[in-house]
């Protein structure tokens, strides 16, 4: 608001058309800027007279625009100037529901989360682009062991992308917290095993690295049990076992019985520079047959030459038994039988994996192309290495299990275990 002295008022003699001026203005201030609006009228009513006075300023000649604009200010308090923009302003757009945007929604989740979360958590939790694959085994397991699907919800499940799975699933995603893993060295026969390098590339299954894994809860004492855990580099098969310690002869004892139940011979294997792994009773083991096992070990800080093992440990480990300390020696057995059995069961035969098929540089980037993501007994059955009476048991084998069956006998297995861990060491 302008502000104005009292010489400007009292020199009315000298400036009479000024003084005028001046004193309508002071008038329509007061009157017509500082005025409220009518102190009942609700902004809702305010609207409702604007829209019907709008039509009618457009409509109207001069003489009756000059009516309406004396009704706004008496009405709102307005200043002229302030009823003629109220007046003139275009009515708003009527106001419609809300604009969807892209196209419409195929996949329902109040239909398809249901049984797609019942699949994910009996699966492990896998990622959308090892679940898309897996669906096609799932989903007939699923209506076997729960009831059965509507077609729609059916044929929608076997189709949905990965990205549609990740999309589907992503409010019910958790995130898990990760630990270091320890190896103790072992110097007596670095001399005698050669050092692999790199990446292993083999097109056969028997290839497996070999790792250990610390159940200890975060304190390394050596009263604690190991896992020992191992993977094939052709087709992912996992096979762990549980050992009341890193000895070279427990160790031994339970890879004689993990490649007493693998369907393929071990042609070879790879493991770090622990001293479980590098002694001369293993190596007797490896090289005292008809056909010897290739034997290496990775570069000391390196862990990329174990990559397979090495995220395998998380995926196979970590994921099932934890991080807590496994201190009572009565659990390994159990351990074992869980490994050996229904979990072993699920993870190679209806939990699929990725591999790396080529990584290329392109500028600063690395791209990395995976082959489609397939079940260790898919890729096992498409080497052509096994025998047709070994291709027919292990299909027959994988037709009669459930994989929810599976994972009701794992959980029940591993209440079991985790009961008789908290059990003090005897």
């Amino acid at each position: 608001m302008p502000t104005f002295s009292k010489s400007d008022l009292t020199q009315k003699d000298c400036y009479p058309e000024r003084v005028k001026w001046l004193e309508e203005t002071i008038r329509c201030l007061k009157k017509g800027v500082t005025q409220a609006m009518h102190p009942k009228m609700s902004q809702q009513t305010r609207q409702e007279v604007l829209h019907k006075l709008r039509g009618r300023y457009a409509r109207a000649g001069l003489p009756h625009k000059s009516v309406l604009i004396d009704q706004v200010v008496e009405l709102f308090g307005y200043h002229r100037k302030a009823a003629i923009r109220a007046l003139r302003t275009a009515e708003p757009p009527a106001t419609r529901g809300p604009v969807i945007l892209g196209r419409p929604r195929v996949y329902q989740p109040s239909q398809l989360l249901e049984p797609l979360k019942a699949i994910w958590f009996a699966a492990n939790q896998p990622c959308g682009k090892l679940l898309a694959p897996a669906m096609a085994l799932w989903v007939p397991a699923y209506e076997s062991f729960h009831h059965a699907l509507s077609t729609e919800v059916r044929a929608q499940l076997l189709e949905a992308s990965a990205a549609t799975l990740d999309r589907l699933l992503a409010p019910a995603r958790a995130q898990g917290n990760k630990a270091r893993a320890v190896t103790r060295p072992g110097t007596l026969l670095r001399q005698q095993i050669p050092v692999r390098g790199g990446i292993w590339e083999e097109n056969k299954p028997g290839f497996l690295e070999l790792d250990t894994v610390a159940l200890c809860g975060g304190r390394l004492d050596d009263q604690h049990a190991w896992a020992l855990n191992s993977t094939d580099i052709c087709t992912s098969w996992f096979a762990a076992r549980a050992i009341e310690n890193r000895g070279e002869v427990a160790t031994l004892r339970q890879i004689e019985d993990i490649e007493a139940h693998l369907p393929f011979p071990i042609l070879g294997a790879d493991s770090d520079n622990g001293g479980e792994f590098l002694n001369w009773h293993l190596l007797r083991y490896w090289q005292e047959r008809k056909r010897p096992v290739q034997v290496s070990r990775s570069r000391a800080y390196h862990k990329n030459d174990n990559a397979h093992i090495e995220q395998k440990n998380y995926t196979r480990v970590r994921q099932w038994l934890g991080y807590d300390r496994y201190d009572n020696p009565e659990v390994v057995p159990l351990i074992n039988e869980l490994c050996r059995g229904p979990l072993s069961q699920l993870l190679n035969y209806f939990c699929p994996t990725m591999k790396l098929k080529e990584k290329r540089r392109e500028g600063s980037q690395t791209a990395r192309v995976y082959e489609p993501a397939q079940t260790p007994l898919e890729r096992l059955l498409a080497t052509g290495q096994l025998k047709s009476q070994e291709q027919k048991r292990l299909r027959a084998a994988a037709a009669e299990l459930n994989p929810f069956a599976l994972r009701e006998q794992i959980d029940r297995q591993l209440t079991q275990i985790e009961k008789l861990r908290q059990q003090p060491r005897r």
